[in-house]
Parts: C-alpha cells; structure tokens; sequence
C-alpha cells in the first residue's frame, strides 16, 4: 500500500470501512433493516462514486483491467476464451 497515492489509500480506507458498517448492521434474513431504504440508496452511491474513482486513478496508473480474487488466490484468475478450452497452455502464447 506504500506506492498507492493519498487519495488511493482514503478511497480504500472509506470503501472498507462502509462495508465493515454495512456488514455489521445487516440483519439476520427475515428482520427488518435498521437503515432507511434512503439511507441504503446512499451507501449504494458511495460505493458507485469510491469505485468509479479507484477505476479512474487505476486507468491513469496503467493498472485498469484488473480482476478482482479471492485474499487466499496467490494470482487473480486467468480468463481463457471458449475457443481456447481444451488447449494447452503453451499452445495459447
């Protein structure tokens, strides 16, 4: 996280801690949610905004095109064609 700018650092900070609020105050299926649905709708609109912003600087760093994996994923998955299915690995460079 040491080469990311400042803002990139605010905008990952800001996009975990509004999941962390929303995960802790989602409630069990079935109960009524604490948030108006206003509220929600809002909380929508900042992940939209921290998103388009992470895109926009990961664009303008070279980085765009990533895909997101899974934390215990040494390396994001490699997407192959369907031409591609059934060939080997060297075959495709």
């Amino acid at each position: 996280m040491q080469d990311l700018s400042k803002e990139q650092q605010i905008l990952i900070a800001m996009r975990k801690t509004l999941a962390a609020i929303v995960r802790d105050v989602t409630p069990p299926p079935g109960m009524k949610h604490p948030l108006s649905e206003g509220t929600i709708e809002d909380v929508r609109q900042c992940f939209g905004l921290i998103s388009a912003r992470e895109k926009e600087l990961a664009d303008i760093d070279g980085r765009g095109g990533e895909r997101p994996y899974y934390p215990d994923q040494k390396q994001p998955a490699q997407v192959i064609s369907v031409a591609n299915i059934g060939k080997k690995t060297s075959d495709l460079h």
